[in-house]
C-alpha cells in the first residue's frame, strides 16, 4: 500500500515499510511456492522469477533466500532510480546456497505480455494490486495463466484497520480512506480493497489453483515511526476524499501521536496475499 499524498515509490517510504512487510507476508504461501519450484525445476537451469513493480527490491530480499535452487530474478519497474537500487541489492544466495542472479528491465507491470513470461517459473508483485483496475487485474491473470506461470501477489490492502486505544473517529476516517482507495484516477477506477478478491476470482475463473492468506501489518511501539507516517498519509487521504473531515484531522492526529509517544498505540492494517499456481501444479 502506498502512502496517499506521497509518490507511490518514494524510496524513504519503501525503506521504512520493508521490515513490516517482511513480517506480514505469508510464509505458508512460500512453502507452496517452494514445492512448485522444486516440482518444475529443470536440471541445472535457474528458476526465473519476475518481480513486477519491484521498487527497491524488497520482495527479492525477502523471498530469494527462502527458495531453493539457482534463481534468476528479473526486476521490472518504471522508475529507473529504484530499479538501479533494486538490482544492486538482491541477495546472492538461495536457501540452499545456490546462486541468485539479477537482471533489470524498465516497464510498467500492466504492459507485460504472455510471450515475455516464456520460461518464467514465478511472477511476484508486492503492494500493487490495489493500485490497479479490474481490467488490469484481469489482464494480469490472463497473462500468467496463458504463460503457465505461477503468481505470488502480496500485501494488497484488505480494507480493515484496527487502532488501539479506540477513538470514535476511527471508523469515519477508515471509511473515507477506503473510498479514496477505490477512487477514479485519470479515467481508471482503482480497485483498492477489492483487488485481492478480484485477483483470486480472475485466476480461479481461468483454472488456476488459488490460495489466499491474511498478511496484516501489526505495528506497536517498535514500529512507531512507520505507524506515525502511515497515520499521516491515511488521514490525509481520508480528508482528500471527504474534505469535511479536515476540521477533525489535526486533533485526531494529535491524539494518535500522543498515544504513540506514550508507547500505547497499536495499529493493525489488513492485507491479503494471493498465490495462483498453474492447473495441475503440485
Amino acid at each position: 500500500m502506498s502512502v496517499p499524498g506521497s509518490p507511490i515509490c518514494a524510496p524513504d517510504w519503501l525503506t521504512l515499510r520493508e521490515g513490516a512487510d517482511a513480517a506480514a507476508r505469508s510464509t505458508e504461501l512460500v512453502e507452496l511456492v517452494r514445492g512448485h519450484l522444486e516440482a518444475t525445476a529443470r536440471t541445472g537451469a535457474p528458476s526465473v522469477i519476475r518481480d513486477l513493480g519491484c521498487g527497491t527490491g524488497s520482495m527479492g530480499r525477502w523471498l530469494a533466500g527462502r527458495l531453493p535452487g539457482p534463481q534468476l530474478w528479473i526486476l521490472r519497474d518504471r522508475d529507473t532510480g529504484l530499479l538501479s537500487y533494486a538490482g544492486a541489492n538482491t541477495p546472492g544466495e538461495a536457501a540452499d546456497g545456490a546462486p541468485v542472479t539479477t537482471r533489470t528491465e524498465g516497464g510498467d507491470l500492466t504492459d507485460l505480455r504472455a510471450t515475455e513470461l516464456a520460461g518464467t517459473s514465478l511472477l511476484t508483485a508486492s503492494a500493487v494490486l490495489d493500485l490497479l483496475t479490474s481490467e488490469e487485474v484481469d489482464g494480469l491473470a490472463a497473462t500468467c495463466v496463458e504463460a503457465g506461470c505461477a503468481a505470488l501477489l502480496t500485501l494488497t490492502v484488505a480494507g480493515s484497520v484496527d487502532i488501539s486505544p479506540f477513538d470514535p473517529l476511527d471508523a469515519v476516517f477508515a471509511a473515507a480512506f477506503d473510498s479514496h482507495q477505490r477512487r477514479p484516477v485519470d479515467g481508471r477506477q482503482l480497485l483498492g480493497p477489492d483487488a485481492g478478491p478480484a485477483a483470486a476470482a480472475a485466476f480461479t475463473q481461468r483454472g488456476a489453483v488459488v490460495e489466499t492468506r491474511p498478511s496484516p501489518w501489526r505495528l506497536g511501539p517498535e514500529q512507531a515511526e512507520l505507524a506515525e507516517e502511515w497515520l499521516r498519509g491515511w488521514i490525509a487521504a481520508a480528508c482528500e476524499q471527504q474534505p469535511d473531515l479536515e476540521r477533525h484531522a489535526a486533533a485526531y492526529l494529535r491524539r494518535r501521536l500522543e498515544a504513540s509517544t506514550a508507547g500505547e498505540l497499536l495499529v493493525e492494517v489488513g492485507h491479503v496475499d494471493v498465490l495462483a499456481l498453474p492447473a495441475g501444479a503440485s
